[in-house]
């Protein structure tokens, strides 16, 4: 199941204005040109931030997300995306050039075989030569010591000022749990959100790729993040 973060309507209505401006999207437009992607696939696509960013490219993008309170957003922004409700694993053959995961959502498959499901539904959804993209953090980054931040209030349109508090939970690596905690200022209704990622280390990562018929091009850094992301770029064999 998604995280409330994403899953309830009232944190999808607030998710584009916290997350900021996405600095980190037009590196997987730049990827797309570069492999001459024109069928693109977003896995957990979210509100749907990099799939219009891809269609306004004249691109065919299919965004995939199972959580619908972040689809019914991201289907007001761009009707020109195909959005399909569900998960990697649900997808059939789509002949898609490129398939992308940005953000956290490699990281959300916190068991080997969460994530093995993941990259085989990937791969039949993918043509044969079809390439995947994404990211994940860097283990020994350790991000998660610059989580415990002060909060933070944004104006959100249509809602008010919403209050975001983030704390970390837990520490158990390779697994990481934390709580983002809204709270809605006009009304003082309060929404918290738990999630738990799992970080892989660079090694693990090109191992389970291998393992379900990827083959790893290269490994770039993020631009706007140097030395805190791997960016995967692997071709379906």
């Amino acid at each position: 199941m998604p995280d409330a973060l994403f899953a309830h309507p009232r944190l999808a209505a607030v998710y584009d204005v916290f997350d900021g401006d996405r600095a980190d999207l037009p590196a997987y437009v730049r990827i797309a040109d570069e492999l001459a992607a024109r069928r693109v696939l977003d896995i957990g696509c979210g509100t749907g931030c990099l799939a219009v960013l891809l269609a306004e490219t004249g691109r065919t993008v299919i965004g995939v997300d199972p959580a619908e309170a972040s689809l019914d957003l991201a289907r007001a922004k761009d009707p020109r995306v195909e959005w399909r409700h569900g998960d990697a694993t649900t997808l059939p053959p789509l002949d898609a050039d490129l398939a992308v995961m940005t953000g956290n959502v490699a990281q959300v498959f916190l068991t080997d075989e969460d994530w093995a499901a993941t990259l085989r539904g990937i791969r039949t959804a993918l043509r044969p030569g079809g390439h995947l993209v994404f990211e994940t953090r860097r283990p020994d980054y350790r991000a998660w010591e610059t989580w415990n931040a002060p909060p933070r209030t944004r104006e959100v349109p249509g809602i008010g000022e919403v209050e975001e508090r983030f704390e970390v939970t837990e520490v158990r690596l390779p697994l990481v749990s934390f709580r983002v905690t809204y709270t809605f200022l006009a009304d003082g209704s309060v929404v918290p959100s738990d999630s738990t990622l799992r970080f892989r280390g660079q090694d693990e990562v090109a191992a389970s790729l291998r393992e379900q018929g990827y083959r790893v091009l290269d490994v770039r850094q993020a631009p706007d993040r140097p030395d805190r992301e791997f960016v995967f770029l692997a071709r379906a064999e």
